[in-house]
Formats: structure tokens, sequence, C-alpha cells
């Protein structure tokens, strides 16, 4: 979702050629094949399968994967997205290699180190030459973490991008007839998180939680791989009709999931935006949050992992709403056009 419309954009300046290069972190075909299909982005030029593991076996091999690639594209630079082992890895290499990076997604900051991604994202933007950034806090993080500020380029929200350009065709999605559903008439939950969905204990306390609230309004669970495998091993199962697990689903779908839905409850970063875009409620069950503009502006209301407090923030919210919130500064459909122009000065410039 996040490079689709810089793909896109860079592709309509007809100066590039871009070699897309897909590292296989994410290897489940529900939660990639059919995203590239939805988004109707070119299947990847390069498909290094690198498949799961733990943090440090996924970097390593990420990073095995790529040097080769890179020295086989000789490129001039490297764009990573978000806040995923991957993307560390792949700046990593980069810049061993001497190419410069540029990082979607720059300066978002939970300030929890126990969480991977946080690390991911800190490395990566110490590193890069071209920041863009989702928000103004984001470049405020970056400020005073010392970064250059001629590096830091406020663009707005890729994601937000994708959600406009393919919302006729998410319109046109059949999941809810498929589900049964009536639009603002269920929940929607997505959990994967590895503070969430590794700890059987924390799992079973928020599935708690989520069947209290299914007796007050459905839910629907897409479930992720990870989640599913806790799940099953520690025996988490949910009560009544109300709560219904299904299989992940593409990103058309489930962007008419979304904005149809009564509210939210996740663990996502992206989610969060979306909600926000879209002015759907959205519950974040988490202690933090690397995106706060969603909370200071938008729908989205931190509620923890506790399920006494997770079950009547929603239930409050399913009742009373929230109350009004705004779309943030240029989370307007453009920001991959802004990036391109960058891009495109920043090649200019090193060429000359």
């Amino acid at each position: 979702m996040k490079v689709a419309p810089v793909w896109r954009a860079l592709d309509s300046l007809k100066k590039f050629h871009i070699t897309l290069v897909h590292t296989g972190q994410h290897y489940d075909d529900n939660m990639s094949k059919v995203f590239f299909d939805d988004l109707k982005l070119p299947r990847p030029d390069v498909h290094m399968g690198v498949g799961s593991g733990t943090h440090a076996e996924q970097t390593a091999k990420v990073m095995l994967a790529f040097e080769p690639v890179m020295k086989d594209a000789d490129p001039d630079l490297v764009v990573v997205v978000g806040d995923v082992n991957s993307t560390m890895a792949c700046t990593l290499v980069s810049v061993k290699l001497d190419v410069p990076v540029a990082h979607i997604e720059a300066g978002l900051r939970s300030f929890d180190r126990q969480m991977p991604e946080e690390i991911n994202r800190m490395v990566t933007d110490i590193l890069c030459e071209l920041l863009f950034t989702t928000s103004r806090d984001a470049d405020e993080n970056l400020e005073r973490e010392g970064v250059d500020p001629s590096k830091v380029h406020f663009v707005g929200n890729v994601m937000i991008d994708s959600l406009r350009y393919y919302a006729a065709e998410a319109e046109k999605s059949t999941i809810l007839q498929t589900l049964g559903l009536g639009k603002g008439c269920y929940g929607l939950v997505t959990l994967h998180r590895p503070s969430n969905v590794d700890d059987a204990f924390q799992l079973t306390r928020i599935a708690q939680a989520l069947n209290e609230i299914a007796e007050e309004c459905p839910l629907i669970f897409p479930v992720h791989p990870r989640t599913r495998s806790v799940m099953e091993r520690a025996g988490i199962g949910f009560k009544g009709d109300g709560m219904r697990l299904i299989d992940p689903v593409g990103y058309l779908d489930f962007i008419q999931l979304m904005q149809y839905s009564k509210v939210v409850l996740t663990d996502s970063g992206g989610i969060q935006e979306e909600t926000t875009a879209l002015g759907i409620p959205c519950l974040t069950i988490r202690e933090n949050t690397e995106r706060p503009i969603t909370v200071t502006e938008g729908t989205n209301r931190l509620v923890g992992t506790d399920p006494a407090r997770i079950a009547a923030e929603a239930i409050t919210v399913l009742r009373q709403g929230i109350a009004k919130a705004r779309i943030p500064e240029l989370w307007d459909g453009k920001a991959a056009e802004r990036i391109a122009q960058v891009i495109d000065r920043f090649l200019e410039e090193q060429s000359e």
C-alpha cells in the first residue's frame, strides 16, 4: 500500500528505471500476492523469498539476499518504506555499498524500544539521505535526534494516497454480501503485534475483552497467521455468535470492511491512519503509538491492553461515538507525487 503510489508517481515521470524488490518477509499469499493483485502493482523484478524467522534471522537473511541484488542492479538510490525488518536490513546493505537511501514514513517514534519496529525506524532514519515524513511531529523527532534538516521532507501520507486511489475499486468488493454484513452494523478487529499475539496469556486477555464487546456488537476478525497459530497452540476460543474469525482478506476487501464498520480495534499503525482518514472510530490495543497525530487530530484512541478497559472504551464508543476529528495536514492523496519530485531533484543534483 505504501509502495504502489510511489511506484506510480516515479513511473509517470518516465525518467527512471525502477527495480521492484519483494524481500518475502510477508510470505503468506493472503498477506502478499493478493496485495500485488489488488494494488495492480507489477510482479516484482526480484523476489527474495526470505520467509519467517527470529528478528535476527530474518534481518540477516534479507541482508544476505539483498547484497547481490544491489550489486547486479547498481542503483543510484534505494527507497524503503515503513518499519519492518526488511526496511532496516536493506538500508544497512545499501549504505555499506555507498548507495543513498530514501525512507518513506521517517521520524515516527513510539519511544518504546521494546518494540522491534522502533529499533528499525531509528536505525533506518539515522542512515538515510532522504527522509519523507507523514506529520510535523515526525519532523520534530528527527530534529531532536540531530538529523540534518535538509534531509527531511514533510510530504504527507502515502497510505492515504492508496486509500483514496483505490476507493472506487474497494466499493466494488462483495465482502459484505459474502459475510452477510450490513453497513455500520459490526466492528472490525486486527491483531498482529508480537507483544499482543506471541504471548498466549496476553492474547487470552484480549480475547476476553473481545468476547465482551461482541455481546454489544458483532465483531469480524480476519486472523493474521501468527495470531491463529498462537490461538491454536493455547486453545484460545470465542464464545457465542458475535465473534466471527475469518481468513486474512485482500486490501480492497479490507478497505470496504473498515469503511463500513462501526468501530475498529487494532494494534496496526497503518490502520490507525486509515481510520482517521475515513472518520471511523479506532481503538488501538497498545500502550503507545508512533502515530500520535491520529490521537490528537484523528479518530484513534489508545486503550492499552487491560481487558476491562478495552471492553469499557469500546462499548462507550459503540453507544456514544467519538468527538469530532479532522484529517491531518497533507493527507490529501498527493504524498507520492511530492516524494517523486524530491527524488527527481535529488538524483539530478547527484548527477551534476
